[in-house]
C-alpha cells in the first residue's frame, strides 16, 4: 500500500505534537485529523475509514481502553501512554503496539511499520466463513451465513443463527473484531444484525426474523453507509 490514513487522539498539547512530528517524518503515513478528546475521536472514526489510530489512555470523559472495549475499532491501534500498567489490557484488546512515553523515533517507526505490514497481510486475507464462539466448557462453531442477529442480554451475548441460539460471555467488541461489517454489523448498544438477513428498516428499526430492533444514533450512520454501498 502507498499510503497509510491515520488519526491522532491526546489530550497533552506536547505529546500530540511530538506524534504528529513523527507521523510526518513517515513517508508512507499520511495524517487525516487528531483530536483532543476520545468523543470526538470516536465521532470521527463512526464515520470515517481509518487505517491506523495513535490512541492515548488517561483522558478525561472516555479512556483510551474504555473507547477500544465500547467500540468497534476496525483501524491498527498503536497505544501511546506514560502508564505500563495498562500494557496487558492493551494486549486483550489486540492492540497493534503499545508505546510507552516518552518513545524514540526509532521506536514509533518500529511500530508503525507492525501496523503498515498488518494492514496489507489484512487485504490479502480471505474472509473468515466461521468463528468460533466460547459457550459453558466448550468452544461452539458459528458459519457466519447463518448468523441472523446477536443481541445483548447484561453480562451475555445471545447469538441467533438460522437453527440454534448459542449463549456466551464473549462482549461485542470481541464480534466485531471477528467478523466482517459487511456481514455482520453493529446498529445498537445491545445489538448487532447480518445484513443479508434484514427483512426491511422503518425508521429507525429494523425487522429481521419478526422481531423490531432498533437503531441508536451512534450506529446509525456507520449503518446506513454499509447497506447504501451494498453491490
Amino acid at each position: 500500500m502507498d499510503r497509510c490514513s491515520c488519526i491522532i487522539i491526546e489530550d497533552e498539547p506536547l505529546a500530540l505534537e511530538k506524534t504528529k512530528d513523527f507521523v510526518n517524518k513517515v513517508p508512507f503515513l499520511h495524517l487525516s485529523a487528531t483530536f483532543d478528546n476520545a468523543l470526538t475521536g470516536l465521532a470521527y472514526l463512526n464515520n470515517s475509514k481509518v487505517d491506523l489510530l495513535f490512541l492515548d489512555i488517561n483522558m478525561d470523559e472516555l479512556s483510551g481502553i474504555e473507547l477500544l472495549e465500547s467500540s468497534k475499532i476496525s483501524s491498527q491501534v498503536i497505544i501511546t501512554t506514560a502508564y505500563q500498567e495498562y500494557a496487558l489490557k492493551g494486549y486483550e484488546l489486540q492492540i497493534t503496539d503499545y508505546l510507552l512515553k516518552p518513545f524514540t523515533f526509532n521506536r514509533f517507526l518500529q511500530a508503525v511499520n507492525k501496523a503498515r505490514e498488518n494492514i496489507i497481510v489484512r487485504t490479502l486475507e480471505p474472509q473468515p466463513d466461521f468463528i468460533f464462539v466460547k459457550t459453558e466448557n466448550r468452544l461452539e462453531k458459528i458459519m457466519l451465513n447463518e448468523i441472523v442477529y446477536i443481541e445483548g442480554m447484561r453480562d451475555y451475548r445471545r447469538i441467533h443463527t438460522v437453527n440454534k441460539r448459542v449463549m456466551t460471555l464473549q462482549n461485542f467488541s470481541e464480534f466485531e473484531r471477528l467478523i466482517p461489517s459487511s456481514l455482520v454489523c453493529r446498529v445498537h448498544k445491545s445489538y448487532m444484525v447480518a445484513l443479508n438477513k434484514i427483512e426491511s428498516i422503518e425508521r429507525s428499526r429494523i425487522r429481521i426474523a419478526d422481531q423490531l430492533i432498533p437503531i441508536s444514533d451512534t450506529y446509525k450512520d456507520s449503518f446506513f453507509q454499509l447497506i447504501n454501498n451494498k453491490p
